[in-house]
């Protein structure tokens, strides 16, 4: 596994399989770490947007870091999108949005408790009804392992 966070570079190989953790940020428990725990050893590289230190005032690096997203979402073959109940995570409700309506593979999670867990059930499926919705993060690891076997 190849480990890139924000806001390292890094390009791709063509036929590299990469994969974005979207996912709530602000506000939330660090489940990236946890999802990188689940993967470790898979041969995949992870782009991951949490910083261990980010200056939320500093509109420079809040541009930086906007950037970096939308270059990295663009770059990862996949998108892992993870929705914890402490916060409703609007930038990733409009990712998911944005990115459910191409042909990119995603992978949603989200914990039983997320306030708008039926909303995006029900979006999904209507855009993209093969999509199959999980409710923990060993579940989420575990479609992404399967997907690549």
């Amino acid at each position: 596994m190849n480990y890139i966070e924000s806001p390292n570079t890094y390009r791709p190989i063509p036929g590299e399989r990469s994969i974005f953790l979207a996912g709530g940020i602000t506000g939330t428990p660090n489940w990236q770490q946890d999802i990188v725990q689940l993967l470790r050893g898979k041969n995949l590289i992870i782009f991951n947007p949490r910083r261990p230190s980010f200056p939320i005032n500093d509109h420079n690096a809040a541009k930086e870091q906007i950037l970096w997203e939308y270059e990295y979402l663009r770059i990862a073959n996949e998108i892992l999108f993870w929705f914890p109940h402490e916060s409703l995570c609007p930038i990733a409700l409009y990712e998911l949005g944005a990115w459910s309506m191409t042909e990119k593979q995603i992978y949603i999670g989200m914990h039983p408790d997320y306030r708008r867990r039926l909303d995006i059930e029900i979006q999904i499926s209507l855009v993209r009804p093969n999509i199959k919705i999980v409710y923990s993060l060993p579940e989420l690891a575990r479609l992404i392992i399967e997907s690549n076997d």
